[in-house]
C-alpha cells in the first residue's frame, strides 16, 4: 500500500508568540493544515514502523489544531467586528469606536479576535502592500497580551515589545507611550488588540488611571481598540471617578461596543441543530481508523454536551485529548469508556453531575429529534 504522504510544507508555529510582530505574521501567513490521510484498520497495521510514527505525528499536531470552526457564535461576533473596523475609516481627526469583547473563559473570544485579526491582516497587505509609502514595515495589528497586574507603564512597553522598537528597555511610561504612537503612525497599524484586559490593575486609583490611559489611545492613535476580557463592566472600563468620589458614566462607554459570545445550548431545535452541526464538523476532522458515521453526531452527542456545557474550549480540549489517547492506546475512536478516562478543566467537571442527572432522567436531550418526555417550554 502506498504509504500516508508526510506534510511538512507549513511551518512549525508550536515556539510562537503573539506578542512579537514576526509571531503574528508567521500566524497570518502560514498556509492551512492539511487534513492527515484516513486510513483503515489494516492499513494503519500496515505501515511500516518509521512510517506509522511519523503518521501518528501528523494525526497529533492536527487533533491539537483543530478549529477554528465558524460556528454561529463566531459568525456573529465577526460581523459586527468587521461593521466596526470597516466603519473606523474616518480621517485621523476623529476618534475612532472601541469594541469590548467581554465572555467568560472557555467560550472562544480570543480564538475568534485572532482569527478576525488574521483575516485582517491579509486583506490589508493584499491592498496596501507590505511596505508603507514611506517604506517602514506595515503591521495592520498590534496584538498585547497581558499579565496579572499590569501597570500602565508595562502596557505601553508590551506594544513597544511587539513592535520590537530599541528603546523598549528605558524610558518613563509616558516616553514608552509617544514610542508606541511613532511605531502605529510609522507601520499604519489600524487595530489594537488588548487581550485578558481583567488582568490590568483596575482597583484604587489606578482604575482612573486605566480609564484615561484608554481614552488618550482612543483619541491620539489612529486605531480600533479591541479590549478581550471577563466581567469587563463590572471592572470600571465604563465608569470613571468624578470630583466627588461619585461613579459616572465615562467617555470610554459612550466609544466602546460591548460584545459577547455564549455558549451552545440545547432548549430548542434551532440550537440543537447548531450543536449537532458542529459535532458533524468535528467528526469529518477526526483522524481515527476506527471512526464511523455518528460517532460524534449521534454516539456521543449529549455526552459531550453534558461533560462540556456546551463551551466551545472545554469540548475542543476532550475531543483533542481523547483522540490523543485513542491514538496512542489503539482504540482508534472515541467512545465513553474511553473519554471518561480523560481530564478535563474543574468547571466543566463540576456541571457534569447534574447534567448527567437530568440527562437520565430525560429532561432534555441535545439531538436533533426531541426525547417525548421532554415537557413543553424546555423543547
Amino acid at each position: 500500500m502506498n504509504e500516508p504522504t508526510p506534510h511538512t510544507e507549513r511551518p512549525r508555529l508550536d515556539n510562537l508568540t503573539l506578542s512579537r510582530k514576526e509571531g503574528f505574521r508567521q500566524l497570518a501567513q502560514a498556509p492551512r493544515r492539511i487534513q492527515p490521510d484516513a486510513l483503515t484498520p489494516a492499513n494503519l497495521t500496515a505501515l511500516s514502523t518509521t512510517a506509522r510514527a511519523g503518521y501518528d505525528r501528523q494525526r497529533r499536531d492536527w487533533h491539537a489544531n483543530l478549529g477554528p470552526i465558524k460556528t454561529p457564535q463566531l459568525s456573529a461576533l465577526q460581523e459586527d467586528l468587521w461593521d466596526i473596523v470597516d466603519s473606523n475609516a474616518q480621517d485621523g481627526d476623529k476618534p475612532k469606536g472601541a469594541i469590548a469583547v467581554d465572555a467568560f473563559p472557555g467560550l472562544g473570544k480570543t480564538t475568534a479576535v485572532l482569527h478576525f485579526a488574521r483575516k485582517f491582516h491579509l486583506q490589508e497587505i493584499i491592498e496596501e502592500g507590505e511596505f508603507t509609502q514611506a517604506g517602514h514595515e506595515r503591521w495592520p495589528v498590534c496584538r498585547v497580551g497581558l499579565t496579572s497586574n499590569t501597570g500602565m507603564k508595562d502596557f505601553n512597553r508590551a506594544i513597544l515589545e511587539f513592535f520590537a522598537h530599541p528603546a523598549r528597555f528605558r524610558g518613563t511610561s509616558a516616553q514608552f507611550l509617544q514610542r508606541a504612537l511613532d511605531c502605529v503612525l510609522d507601520c499604519e497599524t489600524k487595530v489594537l488588540i488588548i487581550d485578558d484586559l481583567h488582568f490590568l490593575k483596575w482597583s484604587d486609583r489606578n482604575g482612573r488611571e486605566v480609564s484615561n490611559h484608554f481614552k488618550y489611545i482612543a483619541n491620539e492613535f489612529p486605531v480600533t481598540l479591541i479590549f478581550i476580557g471577563v466581567e469587563l463592566a463590572s471592572r470600571g472600563l465604563y465608569c470613571e471617578m468624578d470630583g466627588a468620589g461619585d461613579v459616572t458614566l465615562a467617555q470610554t462607554a459612550r466609544r466602546t461596543t460591548p460584545l459577547s459570545m455564549e455558549p451552545f445550548a440545547v432548549n430548542d431545535k434551532r440550537r440543537r441543530r447548531e450543536w449537532r452541526n458542529l459535532m458533524l464538523w468535528l467528526e469529518k476532522r477526526i483522524v481515527l481508523a476506527e471512526k464511523f458515521p455518528g460517532m460524534l453526531a449521534d454516539e456521543l452527542s449529549d455526552y459531550f454536551y453534558a461533560r462540556t456545557t456546551g463551551h466551545i474550549g472545554s469540548l475542543m480540549t476532550l475531543i483533542n485529548r481523547g483522540c490523543q489517547r485513542a491514538i496512542r492506546t489503539g482504540a482508534e475512536r472515541l467512545e465513553e469508556e474511553l473519554l471518561n478516562s480523560v481530564k478535563i478543566d474543574a468547571a466543566s467537571e463540576k456541571a457534569r453531575k447534574q447534567l448527567e442527572a437530568s440527562l437520565r432522567a430525560r429532561r432534555w436531550t441535545s439531538k436533533t429529534k426531541a426525547l417525548p418526555a421532554v415537557r413543553a417550554g424546555q423543547g
